[in-house]
């Protein structure tokens, strides 16, 4: 299993400063960063996959649905348009240097209609993402779909509903991510989980309970390295936090994050808890 760290931890706006972290990261036992891509023309392809090759660093992406962007809308000129987004983000995250793309790219964050997911809801889902096979096979790329907690979609929650999801769209180059903050929410047993998940899990976000430092809540981190030892996962844990920076007004942690836990908290801290767990 390899090690990696979302910018998330200090930003979502990506930019070159961020991108002069990925030496310390390297520094600090990391195998990997990730980029967090809204609008995939604002990513400086040639810096970050310059500084991942010079750096020995793997790069992975978490995309996040833009407003005007929804697979599942019954407009179809807005699941036109979505589907180019998501070739455009698959196209952006290969010329920066990745293989793996992922994030809740079923629907907007937040988009909550008021009622259960319909058959129409799930064919148009289905549709698009089997619309992007050419696109992952020529960029060789997986597309990681990730569940969230039904306070922020009412599509996919758990992995089981992943799973059916994957079998839907039937692509090789589609999986799933997990990520342990949405399943504290929504799992019975997140190590149950990913024993149910097996070869569809390409990609895990360790995420405390409350986003804060890893091993601090009641997230069983120690079960999950035990479940994805028994699948026999090879892929990453990316740590998926959100630290506090004063001047980082574009940070998550500015919103709800404890004052005293910093980004480099959150990577730094994380990865060492981390690598305590898998020796």
């Amino acid at each position: 299993m390899k090690i990696g760290v979302s910018a998330f931890a200090w930003t979502t706006k990506l930019t070159e400063k961020h991108i002069a972290l990925i030496p310390q990261l390297r520094e600090h036992g990391f195998d990997g960063f990730e980029i967090p891509m809204f609008d995939p023309g604002e990513i400086a392809t040639t810096s970050l996959r310059r500084a991942f090759e010079t750096n020995d660093l793997e790069c992975t992406v978490c995309a996040i649905l833009p407003s005007g962007i929804n697979p599942i809308s019954p407009d179809a000129s807005i699941r036109r348009r979505s589907l180019a987004h998501l070739v455009e983000c698959i196209e952006t995250s290969a010329e920066a240097g990745a293989h793996l793309i992922g994030g809740p790219l079923f629907a907007p964050i937040g988009y909550l209609p008021g009622r259960r997911r319909t058959e129409d809801d799930w064919n148009r889902a289905v549709e698009c993402f089997q619309g992007l096979a050419d696109v992952l096979d020529a960029r060789e790329m997986t597309l990681s779909i990730e569940p969230v907690n039904r306070f922020e979609t009412f599509f996919l929650n758990t992995a089981a509903e992943a799973i059916n999801f994957c079998k839907a769209v039937g692509n090789c180059r589609f999986g799933i991510t997990l990520d342990t903050f949405h399943a504290n929410i929504e799992e019975k047993k997140v190590a149950e989980a990913i024993t149910r998940l097996g070869k569809r899990l390409k990609h895990l976000h360790a995420s405390e309970n409350d986003r804060g430092l890893l091993g601090s809540g009641h997230v069983d981190f120690p079960a999950i390295v035990a479940a994805l030892r028994q699948i026999g996962y090879d892929g990453f844990l990316m740590i998926e936090g959100f630290g506090y920076a004063k001047n980082e007004p574009a940070s998550l942690g500015a919103l709800w994050e404890d004052l005293s836990v910093t980004p480099e908290d959150i990577a730094y801290l994380g990865v060492s808890y981390l690598r305590r767990l898998l020796q």
